[in-house]
């Protein structure tokens, strides 16, 4: 088990490294200035001596082989840069809006897996039933129907319905606690949809294959009880795809939020990266991606470490 850690850790260094080096020239190749269009993007007039006095204080006057050097020696220090955009480090930047982004993904992961295990479930017991049909006319319209659309279909039906949305600003927990939490449920069910139809479907086809085992129909003939064999002996196989399945959405959904904070006007990190993109902000954009790289090589670690821990086959000694 030691000797696998250390493998991953290596393999988990080694491909944020390749991120970090590759996000890194390819916003060089872009063409354009970055600092000269900070001060001339709205109009803005700045002589070629007040350029490069900015260029300085930025770092960006440096030669790219000194400037790629100081980023990857920033990042072994957890040192991100300077924003271009607001003058202030990268990591405040991220952190001011990386509480939000991660409150609404675990809401609508949880709210997936909630929706997604009894739908799967009932769906595999009731194989070829109306129930069944029932189950799958759901999931695939969960999976078909784009969430920004659904987002605004929300927004409307509830204006239509209550006359009322969740609050457009942010509203900090400790002042109004239940407005807090309308604003990151409403997202989250609609995007934990989706996540549910998806998971739902994969968990239905893998249940329905564990059910067929010779050791399934083993557990029925000694008389074991239908619901302990379905949640003790199948569910647990049943499960593994999904976990490897949620594990990559979770990883995703941390930057693939950009559409549906827009909707709600939700101020988390997918919405800071459109908005870096915007002002070709590129210590922003670089310090956003290495967030996202992170956190996809740390889940997908987790899921197989959660793997080996469900099925004994596939545990690492």
């Amino acid at each position: 088990m030691l000797k696998f850690l250390f493998r991953r850790a290596l393999q988990l260094v080694f491909t944020l490294w390749a991120v970090a080096t590759l996000i890194f020239f390819l916003l060089r190749v872009l063409p354009g200035d970055p600092v000269e269009f900070k001060y001339t993007s709205e109009g803005g007039v700045i002589t070629a001596e007040q350029l490069q006095v900015q260029k300085a204080r930025f770092g960006y006057d440096q030669p790219l082989v000194a400037q790629y050097v100081r980023w990857i020696a920033g990042l072994t220090r957890m040192d991100l840069g300077i924003s271009i955009w607001s003058e202030n480090p990268v990591a405040d930047e991220i952190g001011s809006r990386f509480g939000v982004t991660i409150k609404l993904a675990i809401s609508a992961l949880v709210i997936g897996l909630v929706l997604a295990i009894p739908l799967g479930v009932v769906g595999a017991l009731s194989r070829g039933t109306w129930l069944d049909q029932c189950v799958r006319v759901c999931t695939v319209t969960g999976q078909s129907v784009p969430s920004f659309w659904l987002a605004m279909l929300v927004l409307l039906a509830l204006l239509a319905t209550v006359g009322w949305i969740p609050p457009i600003e942010t509203v900090p927990f400790s002042e109004r606690p239940w407005e807090h939490l309308a604003q990151i449920l409403v997202p989250a069910v609609v995007v934990g949809w989706r996540l549910s139809s998806v998971n739902a479907r994969l968990l239905r086809s893998s249940l329905i294959e564990v059910l067929q085992q010779d050791y399934v129909r083993t557990a029925h003939a000694k008389g074991v009880s239908p619901a302990r064999v379905v949640v003790r002996h199948a569910l647990a196989n049943a499960l593994l795809p999904t976990i490897t399945v949620i594990g990559i959405e979770f990883a995703g959904l941390l930057g693939g939020l950009v559409v549906t904070e827009q909707v709600f006007n939700i101020n988390g990190i997918g919405r800071l990266l459109m908005q870096a993109i915007s002002f070709s902000d590129l210590a922003l954009i670089q310090g956003l991606v290495m967030l996202f790289a992170l956190i996809y090589v740390c889940v997908g670690f987790l899921v197989d470490l959660l793997q080996a821990a469900l099925d004994p086959r596939i545990r690492i000694h």
